[in-house]
């Protein structure tokens, strides 16, 4: 497993992390015994980086961590580093019911993580979104505290622009931005990267395969759960469907030459677009990671590059990443 660096700070992820929403929450129906053998295998296979949030499956998919590291393999387990987001708020029902980013929040929040972990601190932590409410710099600073007591190694951002980029790290170093980017989700080229690199920041890119749809394993007619947040997501939504599906034609023409998967070629195209980016894939089966695990395998060389950026270049998808009510709450997106 190749290895990369996120920050100045000396943080070394592998060179592909694991997302685990999807194992307890929002894609539907989940089975818990595959997201611990899902783990068990990403370990393994020498995945270092997992990455959940506090508000996933509300606070299950913490748990489901903790018990897949305590039943790993000692040297493996050791290995992990545990990327947590905070500060969604959800109801019984599930509901989102806005942001909590002010600093007793967030010793709030953290304490009930390492408790449900079962871990004494926690390798990069960081808000889910901006909070509107509360100044960066009044978050960060308190995410700064608990470095200091060690309870936090490292400080990560999600989702947030260029200013609050540079306004967080003025604070405390910023270790990575967690952030949507794949081949039909390139918002962060314009002015995010640039200050990224320019800080000194990596990149934990969510959404590699931009939820399924350019895995090259989406059937069009598929039918999705009520508790699939992709049945209100615009880019699973009629011909905004079509046009997306129809995308990925150069993804298998490519994947046919080097005998690889679609989902392969995507992947290695993120991991091909610096060494400061590291993809996240959301697995919830081994089966799904092993192919995702495939891209480490793959080259692709300048003229696969500019043949797939001929054939699907940045804004080619149709319809926003997210509904507008999620929309309005990325700070990166302004």
């Amino acid at each position: 497993m190749e290895n990369r660096t996120l920050g100045r700070n000396g943080l070394v992820s592998s060179a592909i992390g694991l997302g685990c929403m999807g194992m307890s929450d929002l894609y539907g129906p989940a089975n818990e015994q595959d997201g611990i053998a899902t783990i068990h295998a990403a370990l393994e296979a020498g995945i270092t980086l997992l990455d959940t949030g506090d508000f996933y499956g509300m606070g299950h998919n913490e748990m489901l961590i903790r018990d897949a590291l305590r039943s790993a393999n000692g040297s493996n387990r050791a290995n992990a580093l545990i990327s947590v987001k905070f500060g969604a708020m959800r109801d019984a029902g599930g509901n989102w019911v806005g942001m909590d980013n002010r600093p007793a929040a967030v010793k709030n929040f953290l304490a009930y993580t390492l408790r449900r972990l079962g871990a004494d601190h926690i390798d990069i932590y960081r808000p889910a979104r901006l909070d509107p409410n509360v100044p960066i710099e009044e978050t960060v600073g308190a995410i700064a505290e608990e470095v200091k007591a060690g309870r936090v190694r490292h400080i990560g951002l999600s989702e947030v622009g260029a200013e609050t980029l540079r306004r967080a790290h003025a604070v405390h170093p910023i270790a990575d931005l967690q952030i949507e980017y794949s081949l039909i989700s390139r918002g962060i080229e314009k002015d995010i990267l640039p200050t990224c690199r320019e800080l000194g920041i990596g990149i934990t890119a969510y959404g590699v395969l931009s939820r399924g749809l350019i895995s090259g394993h989406w059937d069009p007619s598929r039918q999705l759960a009520a508790n699939d947040f992709r049945s209100t997501n615009p880019r699973f939504s009629g011909d905004n469907l079509k046009h997306n599906l129809s995308l990925i034609d150069v993804l298998r023409t490519v994947a046919a030459g080097k005998q690889a998967t679609p989902a392969q070629v995507a992947i290695a195209w993120v991991l091909a677009q610096g060494k400061d980016i590291v993809p996240l894939v959301g697995a919830r089966r081994p089966e799904r990671l092993a192919e995702s695990l495939g891209a480490l395998k793959l080259t692709l060389t300048a003229q696969d590059l500019t043949r797939i950026e001929e054939a699907i270049p940045s804004g080619a998808a149709a319809g926003d990443r997210y509904a507008a009510y999620a929309m309005a709450h990325l700070d990166s997106e302004k």
